[in-house]
C-alpha cells in the first residue's frame, strides 16, 4: 500500500513538470517585457554623456542589465543584417565581388573608426534624448558582430551541394521555400557556431565603447564596459576582478541556457546520409521540448503563416516551369543596380572630396610614420594569424569529431572565447607595466586574445559538419592519418577554415587599437602601428590622421582580399565543395 501511494505521488510530481516549466517559461517572458519597459524608459530620458560610474559590488547587476539589453539588440540587427548581405552577395554575380571586398574592409577597419561618425550622427539624429548615444554605442557593437556572422551566411550559401539545389529547382522550389527549407537550414551549423565568436566580438567592442573619449568630449554609459574600465584606470584590482568575474558568469549562463541548446538543435541540420551513432545533447534543450505549449504554439502559428503564402506561391509562375540552374546569368543589368551604381559613386565622388579637403593637413613626417606603423601592424596581424591557426586546426578538429571529448571540451572553450579580449587586457597590461615590458611583442599576445577564437569555432563547426558516412568509409578503408587529414578532414572544413581565417584577419586589425594603445594606471603604454596611431588621432581629435588610417587599412585588406582571400574561396566553392 505504501509502495502504491508512493508510485502515485511520483506520477503526479513527473506529470506536473511540464507546468512547472510553462510556468518558468511565462515568468522569462514577463520578465523580457518588464525589461523592455524599463530601458524604453531610460532611453527616452534627457542624454547624459557621462553617467558617473559606481564600483561598488552592488551596483554590477544593474551595470549587466544594461550591457546584456546593448548585446542583444545588436546581435538580433547583426543577424538580420549578415543574412540579408550575404544572401546578395551569394546570388548576384554583378555585386558579388564588390559586396565581399566591402565586407572584408569593413571587418577589419578599427571599431575606433567607425566611432566619431556613429556617435556623432546618432546624436544629431536624435537630439535631446538618450536613445542617440545609446544607438550609437549599440551601432559600434554591431560593427564587431556582424562581419563574421555575413562571411559565414555567404560561405555556406555558396558551398550548397549542387545536387541539392537541382533538387529544389525539380521540385519548384520558390525563393521564399528554398530559404526556409534549405539554404538556412544549411547554414544554421556555421551560423550557431559562428554566433559565440561573433558575441565574443560584440563584448570586446561594448567594452572599448561604453566609455571613451572623442576629441573635447567624453562619453560613459552605465556597463560592465565602463565598470572594467573605471576600475582599471583606478588600480582598483578587487573591483577589476568582480567586473571580469560578472562576465564570466554571464558568459557560463550564456553558454548553458542558450548556446549548448542551440548547437544541440542545430545537429539535426547535419548534411549526411547516414545517421550518426553520437549526438549533441542538451539537459535544457531536453526540458524545453517537455513543454507542451512551447512544443505546439509556434507550429501552430508557424504553420497559419507558411501556409496561405506556399498556396500562393504554388500559383505564381516561378514553381510553374522548371528553371535551369544558371538561368539569370545572361540577364541584362535591371534598373535598380544602374541606379544604385549611380548613387553610390556619388557618394564616393563627395567623400573623395571631403577626404581630400581633411587630409590637406596631414604632414610629411606623419606620412611616414603611417607607412612604419601599417608595416609593423601588418607583421603583427601575420603573426598572430600564423601562430593561431598552429594550435586551432588540430584542436578543433579533435573537439568537432570526438563527441564524448567535445561534451567536456566545448563548454570551456565556449567561456573562454566569450569571455571578452578586453577583459583580459588590463590585467596583461599591467604585469607589463610591473615587469618593464613593452607592447613591442606583447601586442602579439593581445591580438591572440581577440583573433584566436574565429579559427577555432570554424574548424569546430566544419569538423562537424564532415557527413558521418564520409568518415565511416574512411575507416573502413583503413585510411592514414595523412589519408585522413589530406582527403577527408582539411578538404572537408576547407570553406570554414578561410571563413575563419578571413574574420580572424579583422579581428585582428580590431585589436590592435587596444593592444598597441592603451592608458594603464595613468600611464600611456603604445607600440608603433597603424592601431595606436587610430587610437591616439581619436583621443586628440585629429580626424585627418583617423581618416588617413582607415584608408590604409583599407588598402591593405583589398589587397589581401585580391590576391589571397578571394583565389581561397574560389578553391572553396569549386575543388572543395561537398558533392554527392
Amino acid at each position: 500500500m505504501r509502495f502504491q501511494h508512493s508510485l502515485a505521488r511520483s506520477r503526479v510530481t513527473v506529470g506536473n513538470w511540464p507546468v512547472f516549466i510553462d510556468l518558468g517559461i511565462g515568468a522569462f517572458a514577463l520578465a523580457v517585457f518588464l525589461a523592455i519597459v524599463h530601458t524604453c524608459m531610460y532611453w527616452f530620458e534627457r542624454p547624459i554623456p557621462v553617467v558617473p560610474i559606481s564600483t561598488s559590488f552592488s551596483a554590477l547587476p544593474v551595470y549587466a542589465f544594461y550591457s546584456i539589453g546593448r548585446m542583444c539588440i545588436a546581435y538580433a540587427l547583426s543577424l538580420t543584417f549578415a543574412i540579408a548581405y550575404g544572401y546578395v552577395a551569394a546570388y548576384n554575380s554583378r555585386l558579388e565581388p564588390w559586396m565581399v571586398a566591402l565586407l572584408d574592409i569593413l571587418q577589419s577597419i578599427p571599431v575606433l573608426s567607425f566611432l566619431p561618425p556613429v556617435v556623432l550622427a546618432m546624436v544629431a539624429l536624435i537630439p535631446g534624448h538618450q536613445l542617440g548615444i545609446e544607438m550609437g554605442v549599440i551601432l559600434l557593437i554591431f560593427t564587431g558582430q556582424v562581419w563574421n556572422l555575413a562571411f559565414s551566411f555567404y560561405s555556406s550559401l555558396k558551398s550548397i551541394p549542387r545536387e541539392m539545389v537541382e533538387a529544389s529547382r525539380v521540385y519548384r522550389f520558390s525563393a521564399w521555400q528554398r530559404f526556409w527549407q534549405l539554404e538556412l537550414p544549411y547554414s544554421t551549423i556555421g551560423l550557431v557556431w559562428n554566433s559565440i565568436v561573433s558575441v565574443a566580438g560584440g563584448w570586446f567592442a561594448l567594452i572599448f565603447c561604453e566609455t571613451f573619449t572623442m576629441g573635447n568630449r567624453n562619453f560613459q554609459l552605465p556597463g560592465l564596459g565602463s565598470y572594467i574600465q573605471n576600475a582599471t584606470d583606478e588600480g582598483n584590482t578587487r573591483a577589476l576582478l568582480g567586473g571580469i568575474v560578472a562576465v564570466v558568469l554571464i558568459v557560463v549562463a550564456t553558454d548553458q541556457l542558450i548556446w549548448r541548446p542551440l548547437i544541440a538543435w542545430s545537429d539535426k541540420f547535419k548534411f549526411e546520409q547516414v545517421e550518426s551513432s553520437e549526438r549533441v545533447t542538451s539537459p535544457i534543450l531536453t526540458l524545453l521540448r517537455r513543454s507542451p505549449h512551447l512544443s505546439s504554439l509556434p507550429g501552430r502559428l508557424w504553420n497559419r503563416v507558411e501556409e496561405p503564402i506556399y498556396e500562393r506561391l504554388a500559383k505564381s509562375p516561378e514553381t510553374r516551369v522548371i528553371h535551369p540552374l544558371d538561368r539569370g546569368k545572361s540577364q541584362k543589368t535591371s534598373a535598380w543596380i544602374w541606379t544604385l551604381a549611380v548613387a553610390a559613386a556619388a557618394v564616393i565622388f563627395w567623400a573623395l572630396a571631403e577626404a581630400a579637403i581633411m587630409l590637406r593637413t596631414v604632414t610629411a613626417a606623419e606620412l611616414r610614420l603611417l607607412f612604419e606603423g601599417a608595416a609593423a601592424t601588418f607583421l603583427r596581424v601575420i603573426a598572430a594569424l600564423l601562430i593561431s591557426a598552429a594550435w586551432t586546426i588540430p584542436i578543433g578538429v579533435v573537439i568537432g569529431l570526438n563527441i564524448r571529448l567535445a561534451r567536456i571540451v566545448q563548454p570551456l572553450a565556449q567561456i573562454l572565447a566569450s569571455v571578452p579580449a578586453t577583459a583580459f587586457f588590463p590585467i596583461v597590461l599591467i604585469a607589463l607595466v610591473r615587469i618593464g615590458g613593452g607592447l613591442g611583442v606583447g601586442a602579439v599576445v593581445l591580438m591572440l586574445l581577440g583573433t584566436q577564437w574565429y579559427i577555432l569555432f570554424n574548424v569546430i563547426a566544419g569538423a562537424m559538419s564532415i557527413p558521418s558516412d564520409l568518415r565511416e568509409v574512411a575507416q573502413l578503408y583503413r585510411f592514414t592519418r595523412w589519408q585522413r587529414w589530406t582527403k577527408l578532414i582539411l578538404p572537408g572544413i576547407f570553406p570554414y577554415l578561410i571563413t575563419g581565417m578571413v574574420t580572424a584577419s579583422g579581428g585582428a586589425w580590431n585589436a590592435s587599437v587596444m593592444a598597441e594603445y592603451s592608458h594603464v594606471q595613468g600611464r600611456t603604454l603604445q607600440t608603433i602601428g597603424l592601431g595606436a596611431m587610430i587610437d591616439a588621432a581619436t583621443d586628440a581629435g585629429r580626424f585627418p590622421m583617423l581618416l588617413l588610417a582607415t584608408i590604409m587599412i583599407s588598402l591593405i585588406v583589398v589587397t589581401m582580399n585580391r590576391l589571397v582571400w578571394r583565389r581561397l574561396y574560389h578553391l572553396a566553392e569549386t575543388r572543395f565543395k561537398l558533392e554527392g
